[in-house]
């Protein structure tokens, strides 16, 4: 599947129980190792659905899925909006997440999804995203695609994230950031 095979829209309430299941399986394949098993195993669908009717209800970012055109199915999702960063220095933009199911992992379908999601962002604007400091699949792929360390680091339950920035313009076209695209 490349990112001609998936089609990107505006999610909506009707999709977070496939949101949720796309969120559930990515978490457990992608921090195996990473974060206590427990954690991991407790996961639950239906939790996580509960979680996105309410964001995708009330939440003032934008969240698109990515629709499997063979199949007609979710198998990602990407959430933006404004920075959650509580200081004011911090890039007003956030990418919140982007997640693909790991069967999808690999062929292209990360890269358009991620450029949809910038193209939600305002015009001319600098982002930023968090990932976690042991994510080297995530952290490679953020690299590729242009985002630069910006030094900012958090703990979440014991779990040290990094920051990473990358100036965006509209329509998903880049500015250069640090000398290489964001795309």
């Amino acid at each position: 599947m490349s990112g001609s095979d998936v089609a990107v829209r505006q999610a909506t309430t009707d999709d977070a129980g496939d949101i949720a299941v796309v969120h559930v399986a990515t978490w457990r394949a992608t921090y195996r190792g990473l974060m206590p098993q427990s954690l991991l195993d407790g996961l639950s669908v239906e939790a996580r659905t509960a979680v996105w009717q309410t964001i995708l209800r009330d939440d003032e970012g934008s969240t698109l899925v990515a629709i499997e055109q063979a199949a007609d199915r979710v198998v990602g999702f990407v959430s933006v909006g404004p920075s959650r960063d509580t200081d004011p220095d911090r890039a007003p933009s956030e990418l919140y997440g982007i997640y693909l199911h790991p069967d999808h992992w690999g062929r292209g379908a990360g890269r358009h999804l991620l450029d949809c999601g910038l193209a939600q962002l305002p015009t001319a604007t600098e982002a930023t995203l968090w990932v976690l400091d042991r994510n080297d699949r995530a952290r490679r792929f953020y690299e590729r695609q242009g985002w630069k360390l910006d030094g900012a680091t958090k703990e979440d339950d014991g779990a040290r994230s990094s920051s990473r920035s990358c100036a965006t313009a509209a329509g998903g076209s880049v500015l250069e950031a640090a000398g290489h695209p964001c795309r």
